[in-house]
């Protein structure tokens, strides 16, 4: 397999994270594993509570954890249980005082996990390819192993998020970096196979790109706080999607209105390349992102969030985001030919 295609392998994966991780927000299973890396002391975890409860005459191994007086407890070495519970074998969590088991949250979140450890794999596979770059373009191997370190950082702050028990400002965080991380990637992919661009520059047209996508990435942290306040209607007891809207804070209005930002500097940019005839034919997977995008925040907000809607509209943002950015790549391109 040549690097190209390794690239482009990482790149998948780390949107499929991108997509668990949608999932585990519109599921509530962020704590589906209140521990990490392991999920309750498990490499594969448990499937039913009796698992994690403390019983009579049963081994438990060193770091395996049980729920016990509504809190977590992890073994100290690996030991049979006698009659009585002997708290001497057992050391109190004290990461977070969250202490519930619901297997199906567990299992997305396992999920989840898994497309992490893929993508990282991929992404270092990737970083060792890319040695044999280094003599074509020393960027592609620095920025390759760059990635790496940032896909150790993104781990980290997914354990921070456990730890916090779903801090919103750190959600915020973890989910820019895995927007970072597929920018590095697809940086890495134009620098691997440069193509030879029959584009016209037009600088206006390229500074527009740009405000365009910090435009997104407004819009994507304006709608993680909306989604907070969701998590929170949720968590209160809300249980009738029909309300979780019916008094919504100023971030809600403040996203809503924002979406019409994004799409007028969209739209100037496909007005602006239909009419010069730049050549970049990308601007309409945008226009029909930005539609499929504001399609789904309108299901979500008319039709009282149906299934799904949650994850498509996130998934959709970070689609646009790689498309906006991979045609900021190709306005430097031809920024490069022009010169």
């Amino acid at each position: 397999m040549n690097f190209n295609k390794i690239a482009k392998t990482a790149l998948v994966l780390v949107y499929f994270v991108i997509i668990a991780g949608a999932l585990v927000r519109m599921t509530g299973s962020g704590m589906g594993c209140p521990d990490w890396p392991k999920c309750f002391g498990y490499y594969i975890p448990p499937t039913d509570v009796k698992e994690l409860t403390w019983s009579e005459n049963h081994e438990f191994k060193k770091g395996q954890v049980i729920i016990k007086d509504e809190g977590l407890w992890v073994a100290k070495e690996t030991f049979t249980t006698g009659s009585e519970f002997d708290a001497s074998h057992w050391e109190k969590y004290t990461k977070h005082d969250y202490a519930v088991f619901n297997p199906t949250h567990t299992w997305v979140e396992y999920i989840n996990r898994l497309f992490g450890a893929l993508a990282g794999m991929a992404c270092f596979a990737m970083a060792i390819a890319s040695f044999k770059q280094w003599k074509k373009d020393k960027k592609i191997t620095l920025f390759s192993w760059l990635v790496v370190f940032m896909m150790g950082f993104q781990a980290w702050l997914g354990a921070t998020v456990v730890y916090s028990v779903l801090n919103p400002v750190k959600i915020t965080i973890h989910m820019v970096m895995a927007l970072v991380i597929v920018a590095v990637i697809l940086y890495i992919i134009r620098l691997a196979k440069p193509v030879t661009s029959d584009k016209i520059f037009n600088p206006m047209f390229r500074n527009i790109l740009w405000i365009s996508l910090l435009f997104t990435l407004i819009q994507v942290v304006l709608g993680t706080q909306v989604r907070q306040f969701v998590d929170e209607q949720v968590k209160s007891g809300i249980g009738n999607e029909t309300l979780w809207l019916r008094q919504p804070e100023l971030s809600f209005y403040f996203h809503r209105t924002f979406s019409f930002i994004v799409l007028f500097a969209n739209f100037f940019l496909y007005l602006r390349n239909k009419r010069l005839n730049l050549g970049f034919n990308k601007i309409n997977w945008v226009m029909l992102l930005l539609f499929a995008e504001v399609l789904s925040g309108v299901a979500m907000y008319y039709m009282h969030f149906p299934f799904g809607s949650q994850t498509i509209h996130l998934v959709l943002a970070s689609l646009l985001f790689g498309v906006q950015f991979y045609m900021i790549l190709e306005a430097k391109q031809v920024n490069k030919n022009t010169l």
